[in-house]
């Protein structure tokens, strides 16, 4: 299509076409042709609504509408050619409907504008990948309530500042990770109840004398309601903030959950084997079987957190209602949700495929003294002791195993009553990493029972 073409689009006003920067700089046809369908959807809805309303006649909505079909079949079929001298989708969907139904086509934009059919197509994208995004994060749950449910009494050591802390159970750490990909669940469901209203209709700001009825589009493509002011319709961009702020927290679980798969499957730890399809081999070491796909998840969370940034710095200074900045807020949006839905994708295939080494958490489970704080409980219930009493008590024991270069369990009664004269036989019950995450049975703990019933609380959630 030729600039002259292009000229025919904005009408009468302008009497050359745009030189070669200023096309390039202005186009957005290169990334915007993926709202492609919802351009569409929103067009075929807007004739239906003008028809119905008696704006233009029945037979021109018809022709309007399966138009539009045919164009829709040409892109999905890779047969539409898109032209940059039309600058975005809408108008190379438009010209190319006039090329196919004639005079009918100029009548579609009657009653509407660019700035709130872009804003449709947007919020009809993004809800979208809301949508996708929701699957994925429930399949990625699923996947994690799997491993909870096998491993629901396997010991582990559990960590803080990466230091053995106390033990815990496979189940319970899966299950954190379940809690946490629970609220970016929640957070995605919250944004698209909020983002649920349609712009079209609030024309370029102001609204239209024309006689359209809203509500009719409103509830033809899927929306709640009509927004409520036409200013806020064209200009919000809240929505794709919402989609990227509650993405970006969830890639950021992603990431943290990626990080601990890569020290886990370390020859180090050996806490976990990642399967075949989700590791690759060295190029010089024939031994290695690398975690690339934890690692490259670490690594593509960046992109969110850019996009989130990004788009932020577009809107950050902009006044009503429309600005041509807006037209930035797509690229960085398509690339987050392409990422986001990548390792989502990614990290549901390491966690269904990958296996927990029981022998290896087991061993590592005991080691660090991860059960002094067992044995600090045990003085206080057992002989009444102040916390603080017993922490100090706890202490001696701990640097005389240290000094020795053994365990609390492997301490002998004698050298324990050295510290303290009271302690009996009966601590050694509590010294056991079994013993330990049984004796957590309080609400939201490790004990087996606990991380089994929180199972099966979100599996009535989740499916």
């Amino acid at each position: 299509m030729t600039k002259d073409t292009s000229n025919q689009m904005w009408g009468g006003r302008f009497a050359a076409g745009p030189d070669a920067i200023m096309e390039a700089i202005n186009a957005s046809i290169g990334y915007d042709q993926r709202m492609a369908a919802q351009d569409i959807a929103g067009s075929r809805a807007h004739a239906a609504m003008l028809a119905k309303s008696g704006i233009i006649t029945d037979s021109d909505a018809k022709a309007i509408r399966e138009g539009l079909l045919t164009v829709l079949s040409e892109i999905e079929g890779g047969r539409f050619e898109f032209s940059t001298a039309l600058e975005d989708i809408h108008m190379n969907v438009e010209a190319r409907l006039k090329a196919l139904i004639g005079e009918p086509a100029g009548r579609l934009h009657t009653g509407r504008s660019r700035n709130d059919q872009v804003a449709t197509d947007f919020k009809l994208w993004v809800r979208d990948q809301l949508d996708a995004a929701m699957g994925g994060v429930r399949a990625l749950m699923q996947a994690l309530l799997t491993q909870a449910e096998a491993g629901a009494d396997w010991v582990m050591p559990g960590f803080t500042h990466l230091q053995t802390a106390q033990p815990v159970t496979w189940g319970h750490h899966m299950m954190a990770y379940v809690e946490m990909f629970g609220r970016d669940l929640s957070r995605f469901e919250d944004a698209r109840k909020r983002m649920n209203e349609s712009p079209l209709g609030a024309a370029a700001l102001a609204g239209t004398s024309f006689p359209i009825d809203r509500h009719m589009t409103a509830e033809a493509l899927g929306f709640d309601r009509p927004a409520a002011n036409s200013l806020d319709a064209v200009s919000d961009r809240d929505f794709a903030l919402e989609f990227l702020a509650a993405s970006s927290i969830c890639a950021m679980h992603l990431s943290r959950f990626a990080e601990e798969l890569v020290i886990w499957s370390s020859a180090q730890f050996r806490f976990v084997t990642l399967s075949d399809r989700f590791s690759t081999g060295s190029s010089i070491m024939p031994q290695k079987k690398n975690p690339d796909a934890a690692e490259l998840i670490r690594a593509k969370i960046g992109r969110i957190f850019g996009a989130n940034t990004a788009l932020l710095m577009v809107m950050k200074g902009l006044p009503l209602a429309y600005s041509k900045d807006m037209q930035e807020d797509k690229e960085q949006v398509f690339d987050a949700a392409d990422n986001l839905m990548l390792a989502l994708a990614a990290m549901e295939g390491m966690v269904k495929d990958m296996t927990a080494n029981r022998e290896s958490l087991e061993a590592a489970a005991g080691s660090g003294f991860s059960t002094a704080t067992d044995l600090a409980d045990w003085l206080v219930r057992a002989l009444n002791m102040p916390f603080r009493d017993a922490h100090h008590v706890t202490g001696s024991l701990v640097a005389m195993a240290e000094s020795r270069s053994c365990d609390l369990p492997d301490l002998t009664l004698e050298d324990m009553q050295s510290v303290h004269a009271a302690i009996t036989a009966d601590v050694f019950e509590v010294l056991g990493v079994h013993n330990s995450v049984a004796s957590r049975v309080s609400f939201g703990g490790t004990a087996p029972e606990q991380v089994r019933a929180q199972v099966a609380r979100w599996k009535g959630v989740v499916g």
